[in-house]
C-alpha cells in the first residue's frame, strides 16, 4: 500500500498509472498469513530452520537445502526499524541453529552533517560482508535502510584482507594497505577502524569484529596473533588468524580522492574550492557527512540487491511500501529545505536512495513473500472463529495492492512493537487492488486476558480459567507456554503460580519446552507479545499478558579495577598551563615535557613554571614528588616563588593543621573501632545463587565494591561506606548483594531513596530479584493505599517484613522496626539536612551504604580522608558508548532534527522543561513541531496515579517522547530512550546535568543529549563554564571526575569542623591528604609528626645514563606521563613487575632506556627501606648518602663498610665504594647486590614461604599485606 489518502472518486490518471504498475510489481508476492504478537517470528522460524520445516514452507523451500550458514539465505525487511532487533532475539530464539545478522541503519537523517557511529560501519560491514561470502541464513534490514545505495560488492571483495600465523609481511606495505583500505593510524587502538605500529608490534581493530588483534612481527615474519582488551591494553588470547574489512564504507585513496573531486566538478555547478568538504576529501580528511555522497566515490554504487545470492528470498514483513514512501517523501523533503546550500550542495533523493518502484522492480529478481502485521483488535481476533479456516484479519499489508491506509492505521503501524488494536470492526480485510477485494487469512490470535491482579482472593483467577477451559479445536491438545523473561523471573512465576496452587514443568529454551510431555510449561526467552495458533496447536503466553502494567526492567551488559587514589593523583587530564604541586617547591603551572641532554644521553622531564617566570626541570623519576593541585579554580591558583621560604611555611602551616586534625581522626577511629557492631553470618552457597540471577558478568570495580561491602557486613564493627560509580554503572547490583547477606541472616534492610519513582523502580528491581527466596520486600511509598501502607508498617514492626523500600518516610517517627541490621542510601545527594542527622543518628550501631553517582564536595573529601570508607566503580558496562554532548542555541529546526534522530531508529526522547506552569504550551509547540511524535507530559504535580501510568506507558514504549521536568533525574532507566533535549540548560548545576545526561545511554545505541540555551550572549559566565565542564567530560564514568571538579572549586570544609580549610587551598587537597595520612601513621606508631621533613624524604637516584620511555617506543605525550606517574607511585616491586609486563605487552620489548627508568624506581624502593637520601652511581664507582636517622641500624652499616676493601666513609653520612663498571646494566647489577646487603636485617630475611619471590624487602612488605608472611 502506497499510504496516501485517497478516495476511489476523483483519483488523476497518473493515480491509476501508479497503482496499476504497483498491482503488477507486488503480483508475484506470495502472501503469508498475518498472525498476533510474536507468532511472526515463530512462523518465520518455522519457514526459515531446516530442521523445523513445515509442509507448507518445503514446497518453496530447495529439498536438497543445506545446514545453516551454507543454506538458502533469506533477507526479511522489515517496516519498523524496531522489529529488526525484536524479530533477530525472536527467531533466534525459535530456531539457535540459523545464521542471523542484522543490516543496521546508520541512525542519522537523510543528508544529516553527522556521521553514522563507528560500531555501526563495522556491524554494516561485517553483514554485508557475510551476505556476498553466502555465510548467512537471516539478514534483518529496515526498509528505509535497503533503500540506500551502497559500494559495490567488488569493491567489499577487492578491500578485504586475511592475515594468518606464519605469513611474510612486509611493515611499510602494510601500512599502505591499512591506509587504502581506510583505517586511521592512532597512538592507541580503542574502536573499529583503528591500528598503530610500535616496532615489531602492530595493533589493529579490524571492522565487524568484537575484540582489537595484535600483531607481532619477527623480522618480516608473522609470529603470532592475539587479541587484546581495548580498555586495559592487556592480551587476552592467540588466533590463527584474523580477516580485515574495509575501515570505510567507501575508498579514501588517492585514485577514488581524485575520482571525487572530478565527479564533485561535473555534478555541483560553483567554485568548488569554496566548500569545506571538498577541500577536506583533496587533503584526505573525511568530513563529518560525507556518507551522503557515496556515489562521487565510484563509478557505479550498487543496491542490497546485488549482494544477494541469486537462490535468495525476500520477506516483507509489515507495511514495506508505505514505509519506502514515506522515506522517500522526508529524503524530497529535506532535499528541498537543505540541497541549495552553496557552502554544502546535496545530490537528489534518486542518486542517493531506491524510489519504491525502483525497490520493487529489483526484488522481482528473486522468490518474494509477504507477513502482514496485525492492527486490528486483540480482543476481537481473539475471540474469532477458532478452526483456522475462516478466520481473517484486518492487517498492514507488506506491499500490497493498491489499497491506501489512513492516516490512524499508519500511525498505528508506526509503533514500534505496539500490535495493540486501536478498532473493533470487522475480522476481514479487503485489498481492493487490482485483483479485486478478498480477506487474508490468520495464523495466529491474541491471547485471552490472563492478567494477574493482586488485588483479587485468587491473582491468577484469569489465567487459571484460561489453562482449565477445554482445547479451542476439538481432538487437538493444545501446548500451552509461559514465557519469563530470564531465569530469575521464571523461579518467580513458578513460586506465585505455586501459592495459588497451580504447579507446571519448567523447561530451560523452547526446544526443551516443545520436546516435553507436559501441556503447561514455564520457561525463559526474549518474546515481546503472546499469540495463539488458530490451528489449536500452540498457545504463548508472556509476562505483557500476565502483568500489562509492569515496568519491565531490561538487563544491561575485565580489566584492572579503578584506585581511588589514582583517580586523585592521576595526571591523565593534565594540560599545558594547569596547576601541579611539586613536593618540596610548591604550587606551580605544568608546561609540557621536554627533552634535555645533560651530557649523558637524552633525559626526559617535566617542565614547571612558578611565580616570576622561573623554571623548575624534574625529572620523570622524580615524578612521585608532582600531583594536581585541587583547591581552587585551576585559573587562580597560588603559584610560589621558587627559594623564597613562601611554601615551606605555607606547607609547615597546613603539617601542623594535618597533625591536629589526625589527632582527631584517630580519636574517631578509635570511637568506631570500639563501638560494637552486627558481624552478619556469610553463607556461600546461598550467595552464590542469589549471585546468579545477576545476568552479566561483573566489572572489575564492581566486584571490587561487592567484595568490600560483603567483607565490612560480617566484619564485629558498624559499616559506613560510600560507593561512588557513575549512572548505569551497577551501584543497584551492589545493593542487592548487601540486602542479600543482611536479610538472610535475619536482620531487616531499609533501601531510602528521594523520590518515589526511584523507590517505585527499586522495589521492582528488589522484587523480581528476591522473589525465588524466602524473604518478604515491601514498599513504602505515596503510590500505595492507606491499607497497604498500614500492613507494611504493621509488618516492619513484627518482623515479617524482610526489606522495605522508600523514601525519607522511612526515618518518621511512624516506622518501627523489630530488628533494623542494614539501611541503604541511594543518591545521598538529594537528601536534606534533617535527613541527614536522621542517617547521622544511625550510623552509630546500624550498618549504612550509601550509593550516589554524584557526591557533594564534603562527602566526598570524607570518604578520601577515611572517615567513611570508599569505593569507586569507574568501569563501563560492555559496549556502552560515551553520550555526545551538544550545546546549541534553541530553535524548532534543531528541536525538530534531534528528535527526528531518535525516533526515526525506533527509540524515545526526553524533552526536560521544567516550568510546570508552561509545560502544556510547549507540548503544543513539540507537536506542531514535529507531528510523527506521540507526546505525554510528566511533572511532580500530577496525582500520583497519572504519574505511575505515564512513567509505565513510556517504559512500555506506549509512547515515544516524554515532555517532563526534573522528576526524572533519578531513577529512570529506558534502555530505549537515547536522547534527551534540555530546555534552558544553563539553569541547572553541573551535578544536575551528569544526572540528567544520565538517564539516556543505558543500551549499546549511540545516545545524544542536546543542551539548549537562549543565546551565548544571554547566560552568564559559570553557567557558560558548567556547559563547558559537561561537553569535555563525555566520557564513561565522568560522574566521579565532576565531583572532584567540584571539589576543587568549592573547596572540601573542614573534615571535622564548619570552616572551609585555607591551608588545603594554600597546598592542594592532594598534598593535604598525603600529610594527614603520615601524621595519622606516626601517631599511631608512637611518634610525634615530624613537621618540618614532611613528605621531604624521597631518595635520589642519579645512574648517568638516560632513563625514559623514548618518543618512538610510547609516542603519546599524555600516555607516557600516566605511565611516568604510575611508576613514581609503585608502592613494591611486584607492582613494578605488573608494569614492566604491562609495557612489554602493549609497545614490545623495552629499549634499554625504559629498562633503566623501571630498574631506577626498583632501587628507589630498596633506597627508601634503607633510609637512602641519595644514590649516585657511574662508570667508576657508587656513592651513598643516608638521610638523618637511616632504618639500617648504624651498626649494620658500619659492619658492610669494614668487611669491604672498596668502601670507605667520605663524610659522617656517606660511603663510597670503588667499583667499576662497564654498563649500565652492570652497574645496576651492582647497586643492587650492595643495597640488598644494607636491607634491615629484619626486612632481608628471607620469606619461608616458597610463594613469595625472593627479591626486595619491598616485594616481602607486599607480601606481609597479604598475610603470607610474618615477621619476628
Amino acid at each position: 500500500m502506497l499510504g496516501l489518502p485517497f478516495s476511489g472518486r476523483g483519483r488523476s490518471p497518473h493515480a491509476f498509472d501508479r497503482d496499476d504498475r504497483f498491482a503488477i510489481l507486488t503480483a508475484s508476492i506470495l502472501r503469508l498469513p498475518a498472525g498476533f504478537g510474536s507468532s511472526d517470528a515463530w512462523l518465520l522460524a518455522q519457514r526459515l530452520a531446516p530442521e523445523n520445516a513445515t509442509a507448507a514452507s518445503a514446497a518453496h523451500d530447495d529439498p536438497t537445502e543445506r545446514p545453516p550458514v551454507t543454506g538458502k539465505t533469506r533477507v526479511i525487511v522489515c517496516a519498523q526499524p524496531a522489529d529488526c532487533s525484536r524479530l533477530a532475539a525472536e527467531i533466534a530464539w525459535f530456531a539457535p541453529s540459523l545464521a542471523i545478522a542484522r543490516l543496521p541503519d546508520w541512525e542519522t537523517l537523510p543528508y544529516d552533517s553527522l556521521s553514522p557511529h563507528q560500531d555501526l560501519v563495522s556491524e554494516r560491514l561485517s553483514a554485508l560482508y557475510r551476505l556476498q561470502g553466502r555465510k548467512l541464513d537471516v539478514l534483518l534490514v529496515a526498509a528505509s535502510t535497503a533503500a540506500h545505495r551502497l559500494a559495490p560488492p567488488s569493491w567489499l571483495a577487492s578491500r578485504t584482507f586475511q592475515f594468518s600465523q606464519g605469513m611474510k609481511l612486509d611493515e611499510a606495505a602494510l601500512k599502505a594497505q591499512l591506509t587504502l583500505a581506510g583505517y586511521e593510524h592512532v597512538e592507541q587502538v580503542l574502536r573499529p577502524g583503528e591500528y598503530t605500529v610500535r616496532g615489531g608490534l602492530i595493533d589493529l581493530f579490524p571492522m565487524g569484529s568484537a575484540l582489537p588483534y595484535r600483531l607481532d612481527l619477527f623480522d618480516d615474519e608473522l609470529d603470532s596473533l592475539r587479541t587484546f582488551d581495548p580498555d586495559t591494553q592487556r592480551s587476552l588470547y592467540p588466533v590463527k588468524a584474523v580477516k580485515l574489512l574495509p575501515g570505510r564504507e567507501f575508498p579514501l585513496d588517492e585514485a577514488a580522492r581524485s575520482a571525487f573531486r572530478g565527479r564533485w566538478r561535473e555534478r555541483f555547478d560553483g567554485d568548488p574550492s569554496r566548500v569545506a568538504l571538498y577541500r577536506d576529501i583533496g587533503n584526505g580528511v573525511t568530513a563529518s557527512g560525507i556518507e551522503y555522497y557515496l556515489p562521487l566515490f565510484f563509478d557505479e554504487t550498487a543496491t542490497l540487491f546485488d549482494y544477494l545470492p541469486e537462490d535468495a528470498e525476500i520477506i516483507l514483513h509489515g507495511d514495506v511500501q508505505g514505509q519506502l514512501q514515506a522515506f522517500r517523501t522526508d529524503a524530497r523533503q529535506r532535499f528541498d529545505f537543505i540541497g541549495h546550500d552553496a557552502e554544502r550542495p546535496a545530490l537528489t533523493p534518486d542518486e542517493l536512495f531506491l524510489t519504491p518502484e525502483q525497490f520493487f522492480v529489483r526484488s522481482q529478481a528473486f522468490a518474494r513473500f509477504s507477513l502482514p502485521t496485525v492492527s486490528a483488535d486483540a480482543r476481537g481476533i481473539a475471540t474469532g472463529p477458532a478452526d483456522g479456516a475462516d478466520t481473517q484479519a484486518p492487517v498492514s499489508e507488506a506491499a500490497g495492492a493498491a489499497s491506501a491506509a489512513s492516516d490512524d492505521e499508519r500511525r498505528d503501524a508506526a509503533a514500534p512493537g505496539d500490535d495493540s488494536p486501536k478498532s473493533t470492526e470487522g475480522t476481514e480485510l479487503s485489498e481492493s487492488g487490482a485483483d479485486g477485494g478478498r480477506t487474508r487469512p490468520v495464523h495466529a490470535v491474541a491471547v485471552p486476558d490472563v492478567a494477574v491482579n493482586r488485588r483479587q482472593d485468587d491473582p491468577i483467577g484469569a489465567l487459571r480459567n484460561m489453562l482449565d477451559a477445554p482445547a479451542p479445536v476439538a481432538g487437538i491438545a493444545e501446548k500451552r507456554l509461559i514465557i519469563a523473561e530470564s531465569l530469575g523471573r521464571r523461579e518467580t512465576l513458578q513460586e506465585l503460580f505455586a501459592e495459588s496452587g497451580l504447579k507446571m514443568a519448567t523447561a530451560e529454551d523452547w526446544q526443551t519446552a516443545m520436546a516435553t510431555d507436559a501441556t503447561v510449561v514455564l520457561t525463559v526467552g526474549p518474546l515481546q507479545r503472546g499469540f495463539r495458533l488458530v490451528d489449536g496447536q500452540l498457545l504463548v503466553i508472556t509476562e505483557s499478558e500476565l502483568f500489562p502494567s509492569f515496568v519491565r526492567q531490561g538487563k544491561r551488559n575485565k580489566g584492572q579495577t579503578t584506585q581511588v587514589d589514582t583517580l586523585i593523583r592521576d595526571l591523565s587530564e593534565l594540560k599545558p598551563g594547569d596547576p601541579v604541586v611539586h613536593a618540596q617547591h610548591g604550587i606551580g603551572r605544568y608546561m609540557g615535557l621536554v627533552n634535555i641532554d645533560l651530557g649523558e644521553g637524552a633525559a626526559e622531564f617535566l617542565h614547571l613554571s612558578y611565580a616570576n617566570d622561573a623554571t623548575l626541570y624534574v625529572p620523570v623519576a622524580m615524578l612521585h614528588l608532582i600531583g594536581r593541585y585541587s583547591g581552587a579554580a585551576p585559573e587562580n591558583a597560588p603559584l610560589h616563588t621558587l627559594g623564597s621560604g613562601q611554601w615551606d611555611k605555607a606547607r609547615r602551616k597546613a603539617a601542623e593543621k594535618a597533625r591536629d586534625t589526625a589527632v582527631e581522626l584517630l580519636d574517631l577511629y578509635a570511637r568506631r573501632a570500639a563501638r560494637p557492631g552486627h558481624a552478619f553470618k556469610f553463607d556461600p552457597a546461598g550467595y552464590a545463587a542469589f549471585a546468579e540471577g545477576f545476568g552479566f558478568e561483573e566489572t572489575p570495580d564492581q566486584q571490587a565494591a561487592i567484595h568490600a561491602v560483603v567483607q565490612d557486613l560480617i566484619a564485629p564493627k558498624p559499616m559506613d561506606r560510600l560507593v561512588c560509580g557513575d549512572v548505569g554503572f551497577g551501584k543497584t547490583e551492589v545493593a542487592l548483594r548487601a540486602a542479600y547477606v543482611a536479610a538472610s541472616t535475619g536482620r531487616q534492610v531499609a533501601v531510602l531513596t528521594p523520590t518515589t519513582l526511584l523507590a517505585e523502580q527499586h522495589f521492582q528491581t528488589f522484587n523480581d530479584r528476591f522473589s525465588s527466596f524466602p524473604l518478604n520486600v515491601a514498599e513504602l511509598s505515596r503510590f500505595g493505599t492507606a491499607k497497604s501502607t498500614r500492613n507494611t508498617l504493621e509488618g516492619i514492626e513484627s518482623g515479617k517484613v524482610d526489606i522495605v523500600i522508600g523514601t525519607h518516610k522511612l526515618l518518621s517517627k511512624d516506622v518501627k522496626f523489630r530488628d533494623l541490621g542494614l539501611v541503604i542510601i541511594d543518591e545521598e545527594h538529594r537528601f536534606g539536612v534533617r535527613q541527614k542527622e536522621a542517617l547521622k543518628n544511625l550510623r552509630a550501631e546500624i550498618d549504612v551504604l550509601t550509593l550516589t553517582a554524584t557526591p557533594i564536595p564534603r562527602t566526598l573529601a570524607m570518604s578520601l580522608e577515611g572517615i567513611r570508607d570508599f569505593s569507586v566503580i569507574a568501569t563501563a558496562p560492555q559496549k556502552r558508548l560515551a553520550i555526545r554532548t551538544f550545546v546549541r542555541k534553541e530553535t524548532g529546526s534543531t528541536i525538530r532534527e534531534a528528535m527526528l534522530r531518535e525516533l526515526k531508529r525506533g527509540g524515545q526522547v526526553y524533552f526536560l522543561h521544567n516550568e510546570v506552569g508552561t509545560i502544556e504550551n510547549r507540548r503544543q509547540m513539540l507537536a506542531e513541531l514535529v507531528p510523527e511524535a506521540r507526546i505525554e507530559v510528566a511533572h511532580g504535580q500530577m496525582p500520583e496515579r497519572e504519574l505511575e501510568r505515564v512513567m509505565r506507558d513510556f517504559h512500555q514504549q506506549r509512547f515515544n517522547v516524554l515532555l517532563c521536568t526534573t522528576i526524572i533525574e533519578t531513577g529512570i532507566d529506558v534502555p530505549t530512550a537515547n536522547t534527551i533535549i534540555m530546555h534552558r540548560a544553563d539553569k541547572f548545576g553541573l551535578a544536575q546535568l551528569h544526572q540528567l545526561r544520565g538517564r539516556v545511554g543505558r543500551s549499546h545505541h549511540q545516545a545524544y543529549a542536546y543542551l539548549l540555551i537562549p543565546d551565548e550572549e544571554a547566560i552568564t559566565k559559570d553557567a557558560t563554564k558548567r556547559l563547558e565542564a559537561i561537553q569535555m567530560m563525555e566520557e564513561l564514568g565522568a560522574g566521579f571526575f565532576l565531583s572532584m571538579h567540584d571539589l576543587e572549586i568549592r573547596g572540601a570544609g573542614e573534615v571535622l569542623g564548619d570552616n572551609q580549610s585555607g591551608e588545603m587551598q594554600e597546598v592542594g587537597f592532594s598534598l593535604y591528604t598525603d600529610m594527614l595520612q603520615q601524621a595519622v601513621e606516626a601517631l599511631k606508631s608512637g611518634r610525634e609528626p615530624d613537621l618540618a621533613a614532611t613528605l621531604a624524604h624521597v631518595p635520589e637516584i642519579k645512574l648517568h645514563a638516560p632513563a625514559l620511555l623514548p618518543d618512538d617506543y610510547c609516542p603519546d605525550v599524555h600516555e607516557r606521563l600516566i605511565l611516568y606517574k604510575r611508576l613514581a607511585n609503585a608502592r613494591d616491586s611486584v607492582e613494578l613487575s605488573q608494569l614492566r609486563e604491562e609495557l612489554i605487552d602493549r609497545f614490545g620489548k623495552l629499549p634499554e632506556a625504559a629498562q633503566t627508568l623501571i630498574e631506577s624506581h626498583r632501587l628507589r624502593l630498596m633506597a627508601t627501606e634503607i633510609g637512602l637520601a641519595k644514590i649516585d652511581a657511574d662508570s667508576d664507582g657508587i656513592l651513598l648518602q643516608f638521610d638523618p636517622e637511616p632504618r639500617t641500624p648504624p651498626t649494620q652499616i658500619l659492619a658492610f663498610a669494614q668487611a669491604r676493601r672498596d668502601t670507605s666513609f667520605a663524610g659522617q653520612d656517606r660511603l663510597r665504594i670503588k667499583v667499576a663498571s662497564k654498563d649500565t646494566a652492570e652497574r645496576i647489577q651492582t647497586l643492587r647486590s650492595i643495597l640488598q646487603a644494607l636491607l634491615p636485617k629484619a626486612a632481608a630475611e628471607p620469606s619461608a614461604t616458597p610463594s613469595v619471590p625472593a627479591g626486595t624487602a619491598s616485594d616481602r612488605k607486599a607480601a606481609k599485606k597479604k598475610g603470607k608472611m610474618v615477621r619476628s
